[in-house]
């Protein structure tokens, strides 16, 4: 509406004239309504064409958002509607673990989660009693009232095969969902199981999960494995397969004929301290890790590392060390004779051999007959001190540093108080505790040349010389006397033809669980052996706990007779795995005899 002064339709000065000169009043009226109307129609004209403008702009500016918004929505890529679940993104990449030829132990699976949402579901109660009959480890009445209650989102399985997946698609359920996974697959079973430990999920979202190391190299990487920017290259550890296959087979049978409880096996580099085979039983399968024991002994669990994490006195395998730092320290050569006089009485202890070996033997022969009362005599020449230092120096007092997380778990047990009784128990292996993977460290560092090793599961390159332990010289003699073992002592299962073979058995009596003592039928058997003898490459450790040898007329628990036979079949069996050909004796040239023309 205008804001123009309104005009009097009648204005009285134009009446009175157009009376005076005879004129119609009524035309002025008439006119000036006109005129109004045309004005006021200028005014409304002009106002619609405002507001026309205004509709214009605001439907143009409209479907202009409409229509950025339709492009941003279809630049997008397709993706499936997800629920209610944290924003955070989760890298589920995770590198394989291969062995040190490069093959795989551990790599990733696609695979699918199953969850529900009730709200969008159709028929809960159906879905339920579907879902019971697909996994019959889901309970068809905790669904049903899952279902029908007031939650919006759970989880029914962290994993699906595909043909369980195509099961509950068939449901037809709009609220059975399904979101991809990352698995963890391991596809040699349970082979390696310990080593590898095993994954589980860490933080969950619909469409991805986090993989983390619950166990053994799995957990001890976890870092390097779940870092994207190393995700594409492998983890090469540095055991062989092919190795590890053999020793396990041929350890899970001998298990079984010396009815032993458990049994361990570790296989070392003496140069590189390289881990070429480990294995530990009873073992479990990663691809479906039990749950730990919730009562009793953990060390009856199949999860439980006897190699790594099993601390035993592991006996006479103990001796050679201290005849070579006897031998080291210049006390005695390997001819010396020593009083072996049984039982050799200290205090109010007695220390007994196995036989009666006459009222003395030479240094040699206290490694070869296994004479505790020689040892002894050895070990307080050389003085608890002493004898503390070197076991030190070789790392059995404390967790073996191997790339697992069990490892710093695994310390040695031994007496605070080192006196002179302990120092000649300590000598033959009782009183202190250490795990096979230590007696392997030991025996590589004692026996390459007397330089430390230290045990790696990570494939080297070259040899990794540490600080000298012992002379060559020492060393040398070492393996000679191991060597004798097996040629004419308590190892002489061992022998394997063409082949040089050192070793040393150790029985030691197993410590009850309650109540302090030992007992007088169970036994910790263990031979420690070096290949080829005199040039060693490989160091085996093969323990049994509490074997029974039953073919005699009476049980034997001896490692000579359960520890022994079973090591000479793995290293019968590997030899050619690890490229050691048998030595071939020249006999000389044959005699060619003529018998006709």
């Amino acid at each position: 509406m205008s804001n123009r002064l309104r005009t009097p339709l009648r204005p009285l000065a134009r009446i009175l004239h157009a009376r005076q000169t005879g004129g119609n009043p009524d035309l002025i009226e008439r006119e000036n309504i006109r005129r109004r109307h045309e004005a006021l129609r200028d005014d409304w004209r002009v106002m619609a064409e405002q507001r026309l403008l205004l509709a214009a702009c605001v439907c143009l500016l409209v479907f202009g958002l409409v229509g950025v918004r339709m492009w941003a929505i279809a630049s997008e890529p397709v993706a499936e509607p997800v629920a209610a679940v944290s924003d955070a993104r989760i890298d589920a990449a995770r590198a394989d673990i291969v062995d040190r030829e490069g093959r795989v132990l551990a790599t990733n699976l696609v695979s699918h989660s199953l969850y529900a949402q009730p709200p969008l579901m159709t028929e809960p109660e159906r879905s339920a009693a579907e879902l019971a009959r697909i996994f019959p480890d889901l309970d068809e009445a905790r669904m049903r009232d899952w279902f029908t209650g007031e939650r919006k989102f759970l989880w029914l399985k962290r994993r699906i095969s595909p043909e369980q997946m195509q099961a509950v698609h068939d449901i037809g359920d709009p609220g059975l969902q399904f979101g991809p996974r990352e698995m963890r697959l391991y596809p040699n079973g349970a082979l390696a199981a310990h080593i590898l430990g095993g994954t589980g999920f860490g933080r969950e979202g619909v469409q991805s999960a986090e993989l983390i190391g619950v166990a053994g190299v799995e957990k001890a990487f976890n870092a390097r494995l779940s870092d994207p920017a190393t995700a594409s290259t492998p983890l090469a550890l540095s055991i062989d397969l092919t190795v590890q296959a053999v020793v396990e087979d041929v350890l899970a049978s001998g298990m079984r004929l010396m009815n032993a409880k458990g049994a361990a096996a570790v296989l070392m580099d003496v140069h590189t301290g390289e881990i070429i085979a480990k294995a530990s039983l009873p073992d479990f399968d990663p691809n479906s890790r039990p749950r730990p024991l919730t009562q009793g002994d953990q060390g009856d669990s199949p999860l439980f590392n006897r190699a790594v994490q099993g601390v035993y006195e592991l006996g006479s395998s103990f001796k050679i060390f201290t005849t070579a730092q006897a031998l080291e320290l210049g006390l005695v050569s390997s001819e010396t004779m020593l009083d072996t006089t049984s039982p050799m009485t200290w205090g109010r202890f007695r220390i007994r051999d196995f036989r009666n070996y006459g009222p003395e033997l030479s240094v040699t022969d206290v490694i070869v007959k296994s004479s505790n009362v020689g040892t002894a005599r050895l070990a307080l020449q050389i003085g608890g001190a002493r004898q503390k230092d070197f076991l030190e120096q070789l790392g059995f007092l404390a967790p073996t540093p191997v790339e697992m997380i069990e490892a710093p778990g695994a310390v040695p047990l031994w007496p605070s108080n080192w006196s002179d009784i302990h120092t000649m128990t300590i000598s033959y292996g009782h009183g202190i505790s250490t795990s096979p993977l230590h007696l392997a460290a030991g025996y590589a560092s004692l026996l390459n040349g007397g330089t430390k090793v230290t045990p790696t599961l990570l494939r080297q390159d070259a040899p990794v010389k540490g600080p000298r332990v012992v002379s060559e010289r020492t060393s040398r003699i070492s393996r000679e006397m191991l060597h004798a073992v097996v040629e004419r002592g308590t190892a002489s299962f061992g022998r394997i033809e063409g082949y040089a073979i050192g070793g040393k058995t150790g029985t030691a009596d197993k410590p009850r669980a309650a109540g302090g003592g030992y007992y007088d039928d169970k036994v910790i058997a263990t031979f420690a052996s070096v290949f080829p003898a005199d040039d060693p490459e490989y160091v085996l450790v093969v323990t049994l706990d509490e074997p029974v040898e039953t073919s005699g007329e009476e049980p034997r628990r001896t490692a000579g007779w359960t520890a022994v036979p079973v090591s000479a079949e793995i290293t019968r069996r590997i030899l050619p795995l690890l490229g050691l050909r048998p030595t071939v004796e020249y006999l000389g040239d044959p005699e060619i005899t003529l018998v006709s023309d």
